[in-house]
């Protein structure tokens, strides 16, 4: 069962993704949406297919059938370029922080603001990080110190700054919180929130059903490459999704 939102054109449909690789199917004729304002979990065992399934909306794979939609429009995503013009940004695990620079300097890597003279405009990069920050993360102070001094939740918060400042409208978060203390995962728990006000969708990759639980207004459970099915968080407890993820069942309630 796919769960019935109502609210208008989904932010993404992806619809009868399908991927093999070496004629296995990693992905199998799967079928998610994504709304706006909305965080969706992706689980399932390792191997399952929701990694595969999500890099075919980054555009790190292209899919062998079916069709994604970003605002009702059918596109083609071929490489992370694609993904980038549609506003589809990813979060991965490493971060992809240079750690010998601050967080501007990250914030701004491969795409600076050059001032007159073709010079570097530092001022303005901080000053822009600095504004970005105070949205998403007003408690952010440590400027003018390398990315590598901070800590795991400052670090996702400059990597998801530099995804919001670009523009993001869609948002991909491997496991988010993997590694992190009570504080910190609290602190990533508030940026989600904050982005989620601010109109952003959210596909979260996710291992932790006590995260999807707290995090996540809908779950959609693949196992062996297919797709369980999709259900609201708040209609469900942890064991419903236990026994998606396990024994590939609906909840008995969502039948």
């Amino acid at each position: 069962m796919n769960v019935q939102t109502n609210r208008g054109t989904p932010l993404v449909e992806m619809r009868d993704i399908s991927i093999a690789f070496g004629g296995i199917k990693a992905v199998d004729r799967v079928t998610v949406d994504l709304f706006p304002g909305e965080v969706v979990g992706l689980l399932g065992h390792n191997g399952a297919g929701k990694s595969t399934l999500i890099k075919c909306l980054s555009g790190a794979y292209r899919p062998d059938s079916g069709q994604i939609l970003i605002n009702g429009n059918r596109v083609v995503i071929e490489n992370p370029r694609d993904a980038r013009a549609q506003n589809i940004e990813t979060i991965y695990q490493t971060l992809a922080l240079a750690d010998n620079l601050d967080a501007a300097s990250n914030l701004f890597l491969g795409r600076e603001i050059v001032g007159k003279g073709g010079f570097l405009d530092d001022a303005q990069m901080e000053a822009e990080t600095r504004k970005i920050m105070g949205r998403l993360n007003p408690n952010f102070a440590k400027f003018n110190v390398p990315v590598s001094a901070l800590s795991g939740g400052q670090r996702q918060s400059v990597a998801i700054a530099r995804a919001v400042y670009f523009n993001a409208k869609i948002l991909i978060m491997d496991e988010p919180t993997a590694a992190l203390g009570p504080h910190e995962t609290q602190m990533v728990a508030e940026l989600i929130q904050e982005l989620k006000a601010q109109g952003l969708g959210i596909f979260l990759i996710e291992h932790d059903i006590h995260n999807v639980m707290k995090l996540c207004d809908r779950a959609s459970v693949m196992k062996n490459g297919q797709l369980v099915g999709t259900v609201n968080v708040n209609e469900v407890t942890d064991d419903d999704i236990l026994g998606m993820i396990i024994l590939g069942k609906q909840p008995a309630k969502a039948a």
